[in-house]
């Protein structure tokens, strides 16, 4: 007799503290064990030595019909920005009428930009263990690790760049795999970012994009159309590769040693990740930087302009809801994100000595204070 077969134990699905709605898989030891003793799956899979079975016996355990989504996030677990969007995602797929813990499962991977290869394909090879229906994916190289992993599974990819050189598609009307999903933004927001920064920094002749190449592989998406902009603006352009946080003081610091030096920070999971770690060097070093997310400048960052991460995920619901009722990938079309949000923190550029014209504050959606 296996250890979840007797009848000292029973699988209990609980809700948590940290946030309602939101399922957990435990076990609750009976019999000689105690009544009371309930133990979280992780503990439980640490005990056993071993997390093989744990995938199938939990499956056996849901009510039929049941369906089931994995979530793989480029996130760290507690996060604040990446359980916003597990969160939306959640509450967009309720609207469509799916009930968590009756009529569908949602398991949620966290795999941050910290996290190496390996770390991201043993979370993507514990969600397609689980044999979902779907998989949200947040950002390129969990999007990666998911395709070189499954070409079956339907797949879901929020924020991703340049799908079409990532080869997770074909093109963006008929993707043609088991892939489709919501871009990041087009790659002309580079020059965008470089403009803005230009209309709220005038004096800025320098101006260098910065990310990491490990986890933006699809760098030339926004490099080209950024080299261009700043081809027309007059600003010389150069490029910043920073391969781990430690690089990152370093990378900034160089930018003092041009006349004007600015920041543009490129879409990226480790760029994400490191937001509060880039926004507070580019302060204390008096540089003027753009952002692509709303977050950067809630973080201290002069502006963002960018998509709406959220609103990507409400849709991305209604994607996951359509496949979930029988239609394929394939038959979704890739889709560019339909909401955006211009962003600026007026204590920092107060504190940089820049006067914002009145017609880009007219123009923003927020201003900080």
């Amino acid at each position: 007799m296996g250890p979840l077969d007797g009848p000292r134990f029973k699988i209990i699905q609980v809700h948590p503290k940290d946030g309602p709605g939101r399922l957990e898989t435990k076990l609750q030891a009976g019999g000689r064990m105690g009544a009371g003793l309930i133990m979280k799956r992780r503990e439980f899979i640490t005990l056993l030595g071993g997390a093989a079975a744990w995938p199938l016996k939990a499956s056996a355990q849901q009510p039929a019909g049941m369906r089931h989504i994995g979530m793989l996030m480029a996130y760290a677990e507690r996060d604040r920005e990446g359980q916003t969007f597990v969160a939306t995602f959640r509450e967009a797929l309720a609207k469509q009428g799916w009930v968590e813990g009756r009529s569908v499962q949602i398991d949620v991977r966290w795999a941050p930009a910290s996290s190496n290869a390996e770390s991201r394909l043993r979370f993507a090879q514990d969600l397609i263990a689980l044999r979902p229906d779907l998989i949200v994916s947040h950002g390129t190289p969990n999007t990666e690790t998911l395709h070189h992993q499954s070409r079956t599974v339907p797949v879901l990819f929020v924020n991703a760049s340049d799908p079409i050189g990532s080869g997770f598609v074909t093109s963006f009307p008929r993707p043609g795999g088991n892939m489709t999903g919501f871009i990041t933004m087009e790659p002309t927001m580079a020059g965008k970012w470089l403009e803005l920064l230009k209309e709220i920094a005038p004096n800025v002749t320098n101006c260098t994009l910065l990310f990491n190449p490990a986890t933006a592989p699809y760098a030339d998406y926004f490099v080209n159309p950024f080299n261009n902009a700043a081809t027309s603006l007059a600003v010389k352009s150069t490029i910043a590769k920073v391969r781990d946080a430690g690089e990152l003081e370093a990378a900034i610091a160089e930018q003092t040693n041009a006349p004007n030096g600015s920041l543009v920070i490129m879409p990226d999971t480790f760029t994400t990740l490191h937001r509060a770690k880039i926004t507070e060097l580019a302060d204390r070093y008096a540089l003027p930087a753009a952002y692509p997310f709303r977050f950067f400048s809630t973080s201290g960052g002069l502006l963002s302009y960018g998509s709406d991460t959220n609103d990507s995920y409400r849709r991305t619901a209604g994607y996951a809801d359509r496949i979930l009722r029988g239609e394929k990938p394939t038959e979704l079309p890739v889709q560019a994100p339909a909401k955006f949000q211009l962003v600026i923190n007026l204590k920092t550029a107060k504190a940089l000595g820049l006067k914002v014209p009145e017609e880009f504050l007219v123009r923003a959606d927020e201003l900080i204070e």
